[in-house]
């Protein structure tokens, strides 16, 4: 059956129209995400942190990110909220991201990464930032949210796919990557592979490499 664009409209608009745009919990948006049919893809679906834009670059054939699913790529990049009593939705003047917990937007990609991760399958990549300290950041929404639900009775496997310019010194024995094993349930495998940038872009240029074939 197919989604029915008014119908998910309405929803969204009854999560957050009214109310102050501080006071939205990730909750709020349960209805839109019962509302709204979403197929997902085994063993291409793809978590990112602190990789964009190279990881939708790369994703646009081959993997499923979460801003490639309905809701996702619709509000992607895009602010909205509301104020209390009010019937309007605005798009500017609402709160900066780090302003309140239970923000507008927030809560939005919370409940719509929760979601992401509980339907993660079969094997799993997550391509991670090997430019910067601490590649596995424990405060980013991959760490808060996305790890903490993979099911191991979904999942296989989780690869890293750690991104490097030349020369960063980065590893797949990187500390942080060693945290975020531990987080991982035993039964799930885990690989790590380290990829320089530019083979990702090689690997871009050639479209008819297969897509699990860049490293």
């Amino acid at each position: 059956s197919a989604n029915d664009c008014q119908k998910i409209w309405s929803v969204f608009e009854q999560a957050f129209v009214g109310k102050d745009p501080c006071n939205v919990p990730t909750e709020a948006y349960d209805s839109l995400f019962n509302t709204v049919i979403q197929d997902h893809v085994c063993n291409r679906m793809m978590f990112w942190s602190k990789t964009s834009p190279l990881v939708h670059e790369f994703t646009k054939n081959c993997f499923q990110t979460l801003e490639d699913t309905l809701l996702g790529s619709i509000m992607n990049g895009l602010t909205w909220c509301s104020k209390e009593g009010s019937k309007e939705i605005f798009t500017t003047g609402c709160p900066l991201w780090n302003d309140c917990v239970n923000h507008t937007v927030k809560s939005f990609w919370h409940f719509a990464s929760a979601a992401f991760a509980d339907a993660a399958c079969g094997d799993v990549i997550a391509m991670l930032n090997g430019s910067i300290a601490t590649p596995f950041t424990p405060t980013s929404i991959f760490a808060t949210t996305e790890v903490k639900r993979f099911n191991a009775t979904k999942m296989n496997s989780l690869t890293v796919v750690l991104v490097t310019k030349e020369n960063d010194g980065k590893s797949c024995d990187d500390p942080s990557l060693h945290d975020l094993q531990k987080e991982l349930d035993p039964r799930l495998k885990y690989n790590c592979k380290l990829v320089p940038v530019s083979q990702i872009h090689d690997c871009l240029s050639h479209h008819n490499t297969a897509c699990g074939a860049c490293w």
